[in-house]
């Protein structure tokens, strides 16, 4: 089957943090965007993130006709999805709402549109058990804010066409975003396992009295977190192995490997690590609100991507490497 890739509507369904960070993109990508959420004031919460996060849409360059008056909020999921040229759900992480949700969405939907899942880890296989045409079913998981960051990870299930995964990359990639196929349908996908397992680092090195969450962030900010925003591990190793790149890298390093460094399980979650958790991210917010940090990271990730911008064009590097 073709699948529709020219898309002018964007069916939005959930609008929370992630869901509402889809439709700020599409709407400044210059869409029409509908959207559904049964929770309780949730189209007042979502034109108020909109409004929030369009200063810095606004500052990052929006295409022609983009507005925020290009929103229309609807009452059911029946309306949100049957007009949409592309489908993007933004759900609780519930496998049974999923199973549920996906299998009113498919139902409803033209046969030609793609419908994507943001899941961070439920498996697409799974959750569209239900769905009417599942050839077109799979998940784009976006990483936050997804109005600025460009990854989305596109999975497809076992009933996934080859050409709706093609699709749904060429219609990410119109949304100015910088798909990445993932080659096999694993749990937490590539991204979030990374994240993960730096994340239990973080918490026994607290739980162990090493550092404070704020040292643990600066360790981060102020030496790989920086190489990050622009080059991936694989390529930071084979430069610190010299001329003779990651071969020699990896006999110099590599014998590490089997120290014991890092602990991988996850420490218990008690009370008490969560307190100190708690405590030490409020000393790192300071007299700074949640919006006034959300303002200083959008600013941040637009300075530092338009750097890698020009310095890509400086060495001519082409601007999907």
């Amino acid at each position: 089957m073709t699948f529709k890739t020219d898309i002018k509507t964007f069916a939005a369904l959930g609008t929370g943090v992630i869901g509402s960070g889809w439709i700020a993109r599409a709407l400044a990508n210059g869409l029409d965007v509908i959207a559904w959420d049964p929770a309780p004031n949730a189209e007042a919460n979502l034109v108020e993130r909109i409004k929030k996060c369009w200063p810095a849409l606004v500052a990052n360059g929006l295409k022609p006709g983009a507005s925020p008056t290009r929103l229309r909020f609807v009452a059911t999921v029946e309306e949100c999805v049957k007009d949409a040229d592309f489908i993007q759900e933004s759900a609780p992480e519930t496998l049974s709402l999923k199973i549920d949700l996906h299998a009113k969405i498919s139902a409803a939907a033209k046969p030609d549109v793609i419908i994507g899942s943001s899941t961070s880890g439920l498996l697409p296989s799974e959750f569209y058990a239900k769905a009417v045409n599942p050839e077109r079913c799979l998940v784009g998981h976006p990483f936050n804010p997804v109005y600025l960051l460009p990854l989305v990870e596109v999975v497809g299930g076992e009933k996934t066409s080859a050409e709706a995964k093609e699709a749904a990359i060429s219609i990410y990639k119109n949304l100015g975003m910088k798909p990445l196929h993932v080659r096999k349908e694993v749990p937490g996908f590539i991204a979030d396992r990374l994240l993960e397992a730096q994340w239990r680092e973080s918490l026994h090195l607290i739980n162990e009295g090493v550092a404070t969450t704020g040292e643990i962030d600066d360790a981060i900010r102020y030496g790989a977190g920086i190489r990050w925003s622009f080059m991936g591990s694989f390529l930071i190793y084979t430069l610190a192995g010299g001329d003779a790149g990651m071969r020699h890298f990896m006999s110099q390093f590599g014998p590490a490997l089997k120290l014991p460094w890092t602990k991988l399980v996850a420490p218990e979650l008690t009370d008490a690590l969560v307190d100190e958790i708690v405590d030490g991210t409020k000393v790192q917010l300071g007299k700074h609100s949640i919006a006034d940090m959300e303002r200083y990271r959008d600013d941040c990730l637009m300075a530092v991507q338009a750097a890698v911008r020009a310095t890509k064009i400086k060495h001519g590097i082409s601007l999907d490497a």
